[in-house]
């Protein structure tokens, strides 16, 4: 087993990661810059970088170079890496960021707000990250002569979504109201999306967009604000879950380590300007989902329960009753769904424990 967190899961994670069969030679000697990199996601995206030097590349190494707002918190996320000679932390803004003489092979960008607790309380940043720092970082692909440039991106592009459409495309165009505050985290995603394109057009970045379904798994934040985070803190703790609706919504969760490999299947297999879902092709309704987390934690004697939602807290909820991608596409470069939803939150509130 892989040993790069010392948590057992994260750790049984990443090993099933790095033996994906794909061409993970492609790292090799290569650096890779890799922004908001205590998010859950990409702080995975590090660790399965370093696992890979730990495996595959152990004699060519990657080096991971993580971008990070705030240090206190990535010095606790990355505390069983910070003595290791091939992980480099560096503490910016992700729009301020400098590389002074560093060069860069491979920039993967996940540096967003991506709860909707913030988007009432903080748009401008919130649009900040995805409009000024993507545009920064493709300078500096630009200046690196990066081999590759990955947008982490969302399916937020496709706005509200029609509840009679089965599954969305990479080609729908989406529907978002530019005056609604509620779209600084979908306008923002596509003009990256859109800035990606231009700079692959004028300049030969090898640029493309990752649109990321709900993501769950261990390392969230269990104060994050999102729907998956909130049941999972109640199930932690003990409490009976709270639902801030008739729970009749339906969303597609999918578990990190698909995420993750889908993020490396798009960096190894995509094409430049092509955006790529990133999502489970199996819909469950919110209450279903507060039903099932309950279920698996009979032991608890918990229940799911109607909670009204506290005023003024800045959650700007989602208009889409549905938000189903297609995830052909993807499917198309390789990847496969391989973590049932029921195993993959066992994993994830359990790795608390750990």
């Amino acid at each position: 087993m892989i040993g790069v967190t010392g948590n057992r899961i994260i750790d049984e994670d990443i090993g099933r990661i790095v033996s994906e069969k794909i061409d993970w030679g492609f790292f090799a000697g290569k650096s890779v810059l890799v922004s908001g990199a205590s998010g859950m996601i990409p702080c995975y995206v590090v660790f399965a970088l370093l696992g890979l030097n730990d495996s595959v590349l152990s004699g060519n190494k990657v080096k991971v170079f993580a971008l990070v707002r705030n240090a206190s918190k990535a010095k606790k996320k990355f505390s069983s890496v910070l003595n290791r000679d091939d992980f480099f932390l560096i503490v910016s803004d992700v729009s301020d960021f400098k590389c002074a003489d560093r060069r860069f092979d491979v920039i993967i960008h996940a540096a967003s707000q991506a709860s909707p607790k913030y988007y009432g309380v903080d748009p401008v940043g919130t649009m900040r990250a995805n409009t000024v720092g993507t545009m920064n970082l493709l300078e500096i692909a630009k200046e690196s002569k990066a081999d590759r440039f990955l947008f982490v991106s969302s399916g937020e592009v496709y706005g509200v979504l029609d509840s009679s459409i089965d599954a969305v495309a990479e080609t729908y165009h989406g529907d978002v109201d530019c005056t609604d505050v509620r779209s600084c985290y979908a306008e923002s995603k596509r003009a990256g999306e859109t800035m990606c394109v231009s700079y692959f057009h004028q300049y030969g970045i090898h640029a493309s967009m990752a649109r990321l379904s709900h993501t769950f798994g261990p390392g969230c934040d269990l104060k994050d604000g999102r729907v998956f985070a909130d049941f999972a803190s109640n199930i932690v703790n003990g409490e009976n879950i709270k639902l801030n609706s008739d729970g009749s919504a339906l969303r597609s969760f999918l578990y990190i380590t698909d995420t993750v490999l889908g993020l490396f299947y798009v960096v190894l297999r995509g094409e430049p300007a092509k955006a790529y879902n990133i999502s489970s092709a199996k819909e469950t309704s919110i209450r279903d989902l507060a039903n099932m987390l309950c279920e698996l934690y009979p032991e608890k004697g918990l229940k799911a329960e109607f909670c009204k939602m506290k005023a003024g807290d800045g959650y700007i909820r989602s208009k889409s009753s549905r938000a189903q991608l297609d995830n052909l596409r993807l499917r198309s470069l390789g990847w496969n769904e391989s973590v049932s939803i029921d195993v993959g939150f066992r994993r994830m509130i359990d790795s608390y424990g750990e």
